[in-house]
């Protein structure tokens, strides 16, 4: 990797023994990583790089906490800010690092807050609860926002619903940070959408959804007054021999764009796909165990021939070697044990 370094970020929950957000240090050529140390935080649960790449963020029972990005990987805490409801679950920001936005699995809220020049978090200028009933099924009778991403156009905000099946759809103004509802793309019932992704060139979106087990692909058209999303193809998550329960969990794309990976919590495996950046689809290299329980995330490695699986039940982290000639992927050293990891984000080194 022409002598670039990287460490991976993984956010934990610390009902027990962990204590917050765990830096590792990767070594890429190897497919190993080294844990550095422990930054203090209250349930990190889902943590998020600023698009300039000085800042993370990080869901805390408090709120929303902001940290500085050290030249060595370090983490400096700068400040805290509440949300005004029941704690987050997911994170994004706009491209300007101007707006944080935060999803609310627990009440179903989609909040907005302002970030500052220094990369602290400011005041909400927005929130929104969301509405409505889902089926009778136990994790989707009730909103549930799983996921919050802007459209590539950055116009507007993706609201993933697992709750009632639809990603609710706002017009974001930057000016003031408000959002206003415009549309919703209907899922299909009982499929709980779970996390959606665009392509690095906004043409394609990628929703997983966690209880139908698939990836639906759609074509993204942000040009008229709501933006368009035309369904081109729905690749299952889970292998033909699957276990009889799994909830589809991870989305995860590699840095170059080529490939995705999933995960698949009960079934505990991951899959890895091909993407053709011309039309969007997606062909299956791989499906296979993760050795671990519940694979709460996922990521490549920077060279994409190494992945590594968050084990959430298992208390661990499994790191696998790719073989994408003979479509499998193979287990790379012993398990690394962390308590309840549930995120990570990798990135590089100044």
């Amino acid at each position: 990797m022409d002598n670039k370094k990287f460490v991976a970020y993984v956010g934990t929950y610390t009902h027990g023994s962990s204590k917050g957000i765990h830096i590792y240090d990767l070594d890429v050529e190897n497919g190993r990583m080294e844990e550095r140390k422990v930054i203090p935080i209250n349930n990190p649960s889902y943590i998020k790089k600023s698009h300039n790449g000085k800042y993370l963020y990080s869901i805390a029972d408090e709120g929303v906490r902001s940290f500085e990005i050290l030249p060595d990987g370090d983490l400096r805490s700068m400040n805290s800010a509440p949300i005004d409801g029941m704690r987050g679950c997911y994170l994004s920001t706009d491209k300007d690092d101007k707006y944080l936005f935060v999803g609310g699995w627990h009440d179903g809220r989609v909040t907005v807050l302002r970030l500052h020049p220094d990369g602290t978090v400011g005041e909400i200028t927005d929130g929104i609860f969301h509405k409505g009933l889902g089926s009778v099924a136990e994790r989707n009778f009730r909103p549930h926002v799983n996921c919050v991403n802007l459209t590539p156009d950055g116009r507007f905000l993706c609201a993933v619903d697992l709750g009632v099946d639809q990603i609710k759809i706002y017009k974001f103004n930057p000016d003031f940070g408000k959002i206003q509802l415009v549309d919703m793309l209907h899922c299909e019932l009982e499929s709980a959408p779970r996390i959606i992704k665009f392509s690095r060139n906004g043409r394609f979106a990628y929703v997983i959804s966690e209880l139908k087990n698939y990836i639906t692909v759609y074509e993204y058209d942000g040009s008229g007054k709501t933006p368009e999303f035309n369904l081109i193809q729905k690749v299952p998550t889970r292998s033909s021999y699957h276990s009889a329960v799994s909830a589809a969990s991870a989305l995860r794309f590699s840095r170059d764009d080529s490939l995705v990976l999933c995960t698949n919590a009960g079934d505990n495996s991951a899959g890895i796909f091909r993407v053709d950046k011309d039309t969007g689809l997606l062909t299956k290299i791989c499906i296979l165990p993760v050795s671990g329980d519940y694979p709460k995330a996922i990521d490549f490695f920077p060279d994409n021939r190494h992945i590594m699986s968050l084990n959430h039940e298992s208390n661990t982290i499994t790191i696998f070697r790719v073989n994408y000639e003979k479509g499998y992927f193979s287990m790379w050293g012993a398990p690394i044990p962390i308590e309840t990891p549930n995120c990570i984000l990798v990135s590089e080194l100044p």
